[in-house]
């Protein structure tokens, strides 16, 4: 096992170093590609601790939906639609996890 700080715990400094002191720094016509830096390294942090469902074959399960095959009556239907939307949460909870939680 690595000793601290660990990989997520040097982003976060990085992230704080950023945002506080070298942000403020700047002109303002740089100051949009510090925060969009930050908020990059905000989604890598938290890709780095989410836990990922499992995730089939994705082009199998996309030809199948448009073959017809996980359509509403279906055997299976209910399932897909549950994966999907788990998949859509996870992703969610990564990239943008306010929408997430406006959203429901």
């Amino acid at each position: 096992m690595l000793e601290r700080p660990d990989a997520a715990d040097l982003l976060a400094t990085a992230r704080d170093a950023l945002l506080a002191e070298i942000l403020p720094a700047l002109p303002a016509e740089k100051q949009g590609v510090a925060r969009m830096v930050a908020a990059a390294i905000a989604i890598a942090l938290r890709e780095a601790g989410a836990a990922q469902p499992a995730t089939p074959d994705l082009a199998q399960l996309a030809a199948e939906i448009r073959a017809g095959v996980h359509d509403p009556g279906e055997a299976g239907h209910d399932a897909t639609r549950a994966l999907l939307r788990a998949l859509t949460e996870a992703r969610a909870a990564v990239s943008d996890p306010r929408a997430l939680r406006r959203n429901g």
